[in-house]
């Protein structure tokens, strides 16, 4: 069961107000996947690594030049449908939340699971990010 929104808007936010576009519905991520460019999909989470290294390092890394074209977000564990429909997009890549994937005209360049995110701090997991951004 989800939490509620009330919790979870600041968790939203924190990416949405950064310029991250939030895909909420099924619809919202096929329209995305033939999107062509370069793109960063984030997998929120409400969980701590979210909070203290994931969410930070996106915004982070959006600052840099190399940033791809597109910046988008699901959340996992609140946005079913959106988070499965994303999901199925990329069925070579496992379930993580969160997680991180780098895209090109909708193929994943570059994917960072959970176990690449927690225990990191937000520095080092922005600048894997940027460097996955300059491999595009």
């Amino acid at each position: 069961m989800p939490y509620p929104d009330l919790l979870v808007q600041p968790m939203r936010e924190q990416l949405t107000l950064s310029g991250v576009e939030e895909l909420r519905t099924a619809e919202d991520v096929e329209a995305f996947f033939k999107r062509p460019g370069t793109a960063l999909l984030v997998f929120n989470s409400v969980c701590g690594c979210a909070a203290g290294s994931a969410r930070p390092a996106v915004i982070a890394a959006l600052e840099d030049e190399s940033r791809p074209d597109h910046a988008v977000t699901v959340f996992a564990g609140q946005d079913a449908e959106a988070t499965d429909c994303a999901r199925r997009q990329m069925p070579q890549l496992p379930p993580s939340s969160p997680s991180f994937v780098v895209l090109r005209d909708g193929q994943p360049v570059a994917h960072f699971a959970r176990d690449r995110i927690e225990g990191r701090s937000a520095e080092v997991v922005a600048s894997m990010l940027v460097q996955a951004f300059g491999e595009l």
